[in-house]
């Protein structure tokens, strides 16, 4: 199943999908947003799978042959654009359950969403672990070029990939393609939930370590792809979402993020709930991770 006949054919499935507030009618998906490619051709290195994106049942995303921006316009936008990018371990996007619904609330409150779909490394990719990054930094200096004030919204191996786009603003992850390289690709603040954080040991048992470095990653390789070593003074705000149950990530990943950014200075927001796991998106029912929706909006609306 390809994503348009997903999201044309599957009203029902994506309606199901509960986040906190209820995704919008699929003919808004479909028929109000647009779709911008990353790149004018070969993104960069080139390789890459073949075939149709892969779409489940559920809404997550893989098989990526055409890294692009799905842009949420809303009727009176604010002014302010948010790059949302979806977890799952780098080996899959889950788009159902974080990114689409996570747009659907950005754009009803007034925030221009531009969704992510950005290469997958373990996909066949020349260039590696670098094409999530690559992808990142591309997409905003895209979401730069047409909008003012520009901040990111991660959710976990999304938060991790867009966390290093935060603090990695001047790192150089591919060769010039176009005059839009030369413009810089940052972030004006940046919102993590359950993100992978860290790649150091103790904490090497995720996909995201897995698929970036591999299970015998030197020390070195562990510290160049873990998100907390690269803030400084200049990193962007930072805004902290995890359950302290979360099996997946860590609950020190948000704690060891929080603590680098108040070694550096930079303002950080964290919220830390007693249940709720991992893959909330935002929110899981029946837990407290229902709230942080409403912080981030608070969060958002204090620039």
């Amino acid at each position: 199943m390809n994503r348009r006949q997903f999201i044309v054919g599957s009203t029902a499935a994506i309606v199901a999908l509960r986040a906190g507030t209820a995704l919008a009618k699929s003919k808004m998906l479909a028929g109000e947003n647009t779709e911008i490619a990353l790149w004018k051709g070969v993104p960069p290195g080139g390789g890459g799978p073949t075939g149709d994106e892969e779409l489940s049942a559920k809404g997550a995303l893989s098989n990526i042959t055409r890294p692009s921006l799905k842009v949420y316009r809303p009727d009176n936008p604010n002014g302010q654009a948010v790059l949302v990018a979806a977890g799952g371990g780098y080996k899959r996007m889950e788009m159902g359950q974080e990114a689409w619904p996570a747009a659907e609330w950005l754009k009803n409150l007034g925030y221009t969403a531009y969704v992510l779909t950005y290469r997958l490394p373990d996909e066949g990719w020349n260039d590696g672990n670098l094409v999530s990054l690559q992808d990142a930094q591309r997409a905003l200096r895209i979401v730069r070029s047409r909008e003012k004030h520009v901040s990111v919204l991660g959710f976990s191996a999304g938060g991790h990939l867009l966390g290093m786009a935060a603090v990695r603003s001047d790192f150089q992850s591919y060769p010039e393609q176009d005059a839009l390289d030369r413009t810089r690709a940052y972030a004006d603040r940046a919102a993590l939930i359950y993100p992978v954080i860290t790649l150091e040991k103790p904490y090497t048992h995720t996909s995201t370590h897995k698929i970036l470095v591999g299970p015998h990653a030197s020390d070195a390789e562990n510290a160049q792809w873990s998100v907390q070593n690269f803030v400084t003074p200049k990193t962007p705000s930072m805004f902290l979402v995890q359950a302290e149950d979360d099996p997946i990530s860590n609950p020190q990943n948000t704690l060891i993020m929080a603590a680098a950014c108040e070694r550096e200075h930079v303002p950080v927001d964290m919220h830390r709930y007693s249940s709720g796991g991992h893959g909330f998106g935002m929110g899981k029912p029946g837990t407290p991770t229902v709230e942080w929706p409403h912080r981030y909006k608070e969060w958002l609306g204090s620039v």
